[in-house]
């Protein structure tokens, strides 16, 4: 009777170890998936920052935007599009823009692609765009002033 008591006991060690076993088992599932969903929604927010501004980007591995004058309150780009050039997908923060010198460009953005004219001594000015990419299909080259306030 004795050893009949033993093998109880140690079958009921054995369920109960297997049982916290498979709960310390699914906690750590559970903390592994809200990890990795902590971690997927800062990546992809990371992503999305990581468009380049003006300045970085360019148009096959060549800039188009230099810097002519910068400051602690501002920064001015002097961007150049020959025809067939355009500009890869970037962002704004806010900013003026002023055309020396115009030409008609292809522009893709979250709204769609579109074709705009941009005549000589046009000026615009944006409270900041997500992303934009832009292609000069005109048959002039295109000169550019963008105005950052910082």
């Amino acid at each position: 009777m004795n050893s009949d008591l033993k093998s109880q006991r140690l079958s009921i060690i054995t369920v109960t170890n297997c049982k916290m076993g498979f709960q310390i088992k699914t906690e750590s599932i559970i903390l592994f998936i809200v990890f990795t969903l902590i971690i997927g929604v800062f990546v992809s927010c990371k992503e999305r920052t990581q468009l380049p501004d003006p300045l970085e980007a360019g148009w096959d591995g060549e800039k188009v935007c230099e810097v002519v004058f910068e400051d602690k309150d501002l920064r001015v780009l002097k961007c150049t599009f020959a025809p067939g050039v355009g500009h890869e997908k970037h962002y704004h923060a806010k900013y003026f823009g002023y055309a020396l010198s115009g030409s008609t460009f292809q522009i893709t953005d979250e709204s769609g692609t579109r074709e705009v004219i941009v005549a000589s001594g046009n000026s615009f000015k944006n409270e900041g765009i997500a992303w934009h990419e832009v292609l000069n299909i005109g048959d002039s080259t295109a000169l550019y002033l963008i105005i950052e306030p910082k």
